[in-house]
């Protein structure tokens, strides 16, 4: 699944889902699970207040704000976070790389094409390494460290 973006006549970005199952089965889809910013987008077709006949798209955004992040997650003394920035266009970038066959030929590809930009973080993505530095004293001798802040992800099982 991913994200498009359209404009209504108040010029307000709404997304809208591209590509959605023929068969609902009331089943809630997740559209966005960003781990970063502890966000989940999910969406599924549910009767109409108005006319219980029809089917509407209900959209379900849940953030998780965390309240001491800091501003620099892997630096303990940096100062908390104040300001937290959820744009549905960001959420809903695919930037891994797929592998699609055209031609007989095999290509990677990825679903957006802003993936440059490094991705702020609210919170420790588990997927992805985060390591600091410390000052270490041993016998007598000050060295300089590096530590693992999600060892799950920095070292292979």
């Amino acid at each position: 699944m991913s994200c498009k973006t359209f404009f209504s006549d108040t010029g307000i970005a709404y997304p809208v889902l591209a590509g959605y199952p023929q068969s609902y089965d009331d089943e809630e889809v997740v559209l966005v699970n960003n781990k970063c910013k502890c966000v989940t987008v999910t969406s599924k077709f549910v009767p109409s207040k108005e006319n219980p006949e029809e089917e509407i798209l209900e959209r379900n955004i849940r953030i998780i704000v965390p309240l001491k992040s800091r501003e620099n997650i892997s630096d303990p003394t940096s100062p908390l976070r104040t300001t937290f920035v959820y744009r549905m266009t960001d959420l809903c970038k695919k930037c891994d790389p797929i592998e699609i066959e055209l031609g007989g030929e095999i290509y990677n590809a990825q679903q957006s094409t802003s993936c440059d930009d490094t991705e702020t973080c609210y919170t420790y993505n588990r997927d992805k390494c985060y390591t600091t530095t410390f000052p270490f004293l041993y016998h007598g001798e000050r060295k300089i460290l590096q530590a693992a802040l999600t060892p799950a992800s920095c070292y292979a099982e």
